[in-house]
């Protein structure tokens, strides 16, 4: 079950960070409203998820996996550029979490 938290707050996570960027600075009610409330949903989250994952381990992945969404998302409907370095630079965080996973201890 702590895996379906830690996922589950990588979705609420990146949903917050996309009301962030939609709520233009703060400008627009509704996706302000939804940042804070998806933010708190994933914290909390995580925090169960913790209870039994490393908390080095569910960082990474959290951050790494929320880091990639956020940047495909901004590619396909923010129509940011995809660049060499951002594809290289995604790359070496799967890596990175990769590696944490692999040479962490895991609880269950």
């Amino acid at each position: 079950m702590q895996w379906v938290f830690l996922f589950s707050a990588i979705v609420a996570e990146v949903c917050g960070t996309t009301s962030m960027k939609l709520s233009d600075g703060f400008q627009r009610p509704l996706p302000t409203v939804l940042m804070f409330v998806f933010y708190l949903l994933s914290l909390s989250l995580m925090n169960l998820a913790m209870r039994t994952i490393g908390i080095a381990t569910a960082y990474a992945i959290w951050s790494g996996v929320g880091t990639a969404l956020i940047a495909s998302i901004g590619v396909a409907y923010f129509k940011e550029p995809m660049t060499l370095v951002k594809v290289v630079s995604l790359a070496l965080i799967i890596f990175g979490v990769i590696g944490l996973n692999l040479t962490g201890t895991h609880s269950s």
